[in-house]
Formats: structure tokens, sequence, C-alpha cells
């Protein structure tokens, strides 16, 4: 079949532009959205101001009675939800169900924790400012802008929302145009717990849709895409100063230790690679393996890989290709690989059908090909030989990106991961710190900067509001011009007693 993207239809009886939302898995419509003109993005966060106001007016444990409220409806309805984002990306409802698991979680906790990570606390003044008691808090920035992805359409969009959300700020939510139902699911479900205002609206359209709310007034932009899309959204908040969080692509690497149990470390890679057909900013995209186990290691993941298959039926393995034009970069990663002599040892070009994909294991790839080098973004996994772990670390450390990495390792796995340069790393795992709560999730280098989830992703959507209070006079008083000389050679004195030995 002939895979279809999303495009503007006709008007509505209001004069609306719509377009529609399609099932990869068919290309039957699910369902028609507005596409949201400039006026309409800017009108949103008009309204999201006044909100705001409301929103934070409620404090800590008002926002989380609310927060924890839309959880339990998201629980409710969790197989509505589920279906859902199945038809708008053709996932696996498995895959779905655990997308929707890890929201439910991450609700759970920023709203539990926002109170202890942002409230206001003392700290202390330091010798020389004794007289003084300092206290810090973190406050709402007030609207933010959030830009989602189709991949995950819901918990990445929620690792920012409910976490700025949590903060105190109210938010306005362009998702992606292959996912919109999932955003309205999103703000309606809200809105039942949360009618008075318009603290989360749902923004629907295309790339313009986004740029409109890049330059529309919000205090902060959080957003999740390619890197390519990613300097294009920081390039246009950059005119009015507007901060920026972006989560961006990866190639990421799991580490295979010549100590390493090689088998769970295929499980790990098969499934790491290949779940949601590989479209997984973080998941696995190339093993570096050492010499010492890569031929055990290549066999037990050429016979668990090439067991599965994609399918539209909700117990298949995995699903189609979301979004159509990445058919053709997985096609062009393979076919570059394979030219240039590299083998597969699972699948290959044959195995490209739009929309689905079967998995494609390679080998013997050169280091400068696109499927080494470049995000592929579909359920294809490179294996390459590294002579022990240290080489993989240093290979893994000299890419662009950034993003997560697992290492298995029986005894160094801790000490790889520490040497690795990316935001975050699994140990005998893969993925374990986006289901962890309090962990911040992020990248380095051409993989963004910004953090999602835990203390500082509650932070990411705060400003820190210092205090300095004087509880009385100081002895000694340098902060004024009535000091006087024998003022200031006490101070200095009292400075290398107390600093300098």
């Amino acid at each position: 079949m002939t895979q279809l993207a999303p495009t503007t239809s006709a008007r509505a009886d209001d004069g609306q532009k719509r377009f529609a939302s399609l099932d990869p898995r068919t290309g039957e419509v699910v369902a028609h959205h507005p596409v949201a003109s400039e006026a309409d993005v800017r009108e949103a966060v008009r309204a999201a101001r006044d909100a705001a106001v409301f929103w934070a007016g409620l404090g800590f444990d008002g926002r989380r009675a609310r927060l924890d409220a839309w959880r339990k409806l998201l629980v409710k309805r969790l197989d509505e939800f589920q279906q859902l984002i199945s038809a708008e990306t053709g996932k696996s409802a498995d895959d779905a169900r655990t997308e929707l698991a890890l929201v439910v979680e991450h609700l759970h906790w920023a709203a539990k924790h926002a109170a202890k990570a942002l409230g206001k606390r003392k700290v202390p003044s330091g010798m020389l400012m004794y007289n003084f008691a300092a206290t810090l808090e973190y406050r709402p920035l007030g609207v933010v802008g959030v830009i989602g992805p189709w991949n995950y359409p819901a918990l990445t969009p929620v690792g920012s929302i409910g976490y700025a959300l949590a903060a105190g700020n109210a938010v306005v939510f362009k998702p992606s145009e292959f996912t919109p139902g999932v955003g309205v699911f999103l703000a309606e479900t809200f809105a039942q717990v949360v009618p008075e205002y318009p603290v989360l609206r749902t923004v629907t359209g295309f790339g313009e849709t986004g740029a409109a709310l890049c330059a529309s007034g919000v205090d902060k932009i959080a957003f999740t895409g390619s890197t390519a899309t990613g300097r294009k959204v920081l390039a246009a908040c950059a005119a009015s100063l507007t901060p920026v969080l972006l989560e961006c692509g990866g190639k990421d690497p799991l580490i295979v230790a010549e100590d390493a149990d090689v088998k769970a470390a295929a499980e790990a890679a098969v499934w790491g690679g290949i779940f949601n057909a590989g479209q997984t900013c973080a998941g696995v995209e190339v093993a570096l393996v050492a010499d010492a186990v890569y031929d055990e290691f290549v066999a037990l993941v050429t016979r668990k890989a090439a067991k599965l298959r994609p399918g539209g039926e909700p117990d298949a393995d995995f699903g189609p290709i979301t979004m159509p034009g990445q058919v053709e970069v997985i096609r062009s990663h393979v076919a570059d690989a394979l030219d240039r002599g590299a083998r597969a040892v699972v699948g290959g070009l044959e195995s490209i059908r739009p929309p689905y994909v079967e998995p494609v294991v390679l080998v013997d790839v050169p280091d400068d090909a696109k499927a080494a080098t470049e995000e592929t973004f579909g359920p294809t996994l490179v294996v390459t030989r590294v002579a022990d772990a240290d080489e993989a670390v240093r290979r893994a450390n000299a890419h662009k990106y950034g993003l997560g990495a697992s290492v298995f390792s029986r005894n160094r796995g801790e000490e790889l991961a520490d040497r690795l340069r990316c935001g975050m790393v699994s140990v005998n795992s893969v993925l374990a710190y986006a289901s962890v709560g309090a962990l911040p999730f992020g990248g380095v280098g051409d993989s963004g900067f910004g953090r999602i989830h835990g203390e500082d992703g509650l932070r990411e959507f705060t400003f820190a509001h210092s205090v300095a209070r004087k509880r009385f006079p100081a002895l000694l008083n340098p902060m004024t011009y009535d000091r006087g000389s024998r003022t200031m050679r006490h101070v200095l004195r009292m400075v290398r007693v107390l600093y300098g030995r």
C-alpha cells in the first residue's frame, strides 16, 4: 500500500482549515483537526496568561490534587488512550501500553516532588554575611510552549507538560501533525479536572503552527524532534530571547564488554533497537562489542531478531514506520552500508516494504557509513567489533551525539558508564533511566540541551528567586562609604583567616 502523510483538507463550515490524521497501518482517516493559524496560537497564549495566574495561585498542594486527579482519569481511560495512540502511530498495543505506563509514572512523580524541589528553603549565608538570612525558591515562568514528536506522542510531551504544570506554569501544546489526536486527548482530559481556565491548551497544525508558537511570546519552548529542526527552533526563538529546551536525535551505543552476560546483552540489544519499530531517540542503534564475545553476540542477536515481524494487528511484534519520509532514510542508510561492503545477517533492502520495515542487522559497516554515523530511526542494528570495552568507550565519546548509552559488564559497568560523554546510561539494561522519575532525561552535543524528568526537569520550567534578608547590623560593614580604612583591614584579615589556609 502507499503510505500517506497528513494533508490539509477542505475547510469546515466555520471556514477553519482542517487536516486529517491517518492510521499509518491502513491509510484510513482517524480524525480531522483544525490548522491553527498564527492568530489562533497567539489567542491560545493570551488565554494561557490568565490561566497561569490561576494555576500558580493554587500552590503546590492545590496543583498536586488536580494533577493526581488527571492521572487517575487517564488510568480510567487507559484502553481508549492506548487505542488512539496505536491508531495515530501504528505502534503495537503493548508498545502503546508501555508508553502510557510511563506517562502515569512521571505524572505521579512530578506532582509528588514539586514542592520539595521548588519550594522556598533556607540556604547558608556564609561567614562574611553572618548577619543575613538567605532563602531560595523556584518560581514558574508563566506560559510554556511544548512542541511534541510523533514517536512517543504522549510520553515525551508529558515529560515537559507534566513537569511544567507541576512547577506552576500554563502550557500551550503543539503536537506532531501525525499525532494531533493524542494532544487533543491530553488537553480535553485535563480540562475535566481543571475546568476553570485553559491551563493546558492544544493547538494543532503543521510546521507553521509550531513556528507561530515559537514567536508567540511564551516564556519558554520545550522542543523534541530532529537536530536539524531543533536548530531552526533555536534560531526562531533567539530573536525574542525565548529560552529553549531541546531534546534532539541520538545514535545511542550499547557497549558489550569482555565480561558481559552476552545472552542478556543480545536480548537487550534486539529489544532496544527494534521495539516501537526502532523509532526511539534513545533506542539502541549501534552495538560496540568486544572481540572476545563478538561472534557469540552476533549469533544470538541474529537468532532473536530474525523471529520478529512487524504488522498492523494489535499483537504484532512492532508496528509500521509512522512518518512516511522516514522509510527512505532507513532505505538509504541500509543501501549505503551494503554498497560499501557491509553484510546483512538479518534482513536487507528486501525488508523495507512501506509502511513496514522488518528487522535489519548489519555487520562490517564502515565507520563513516550513514548507518554508523547518522540517526537511522528504524528497526535496524549495526554491530561493530572492537578490541575491548575501552575502545568502545573511546568510539562512543567521539560521536557528535550524546543522548543515552547502555553498558553490559559484570564487573566494570559503573566505571565504564562514568567515562561516557552522554546524558544517561543504563548498566546491564537498556533505557532504564527513562522509567525512573527522579532521573533527568536529555543529552549533550547534537542531542540538544536542557532536561525533562527529575528535579532538573521541574526546575527547567522555573526561574530561581533569591532573597538575602538582613537580620541585625554587622560589627564590620564594608558596604557603605562610611566604612573607613580600618573596616576594610579587618575584613581582609578575616578573609585570610577563613579562606586563605
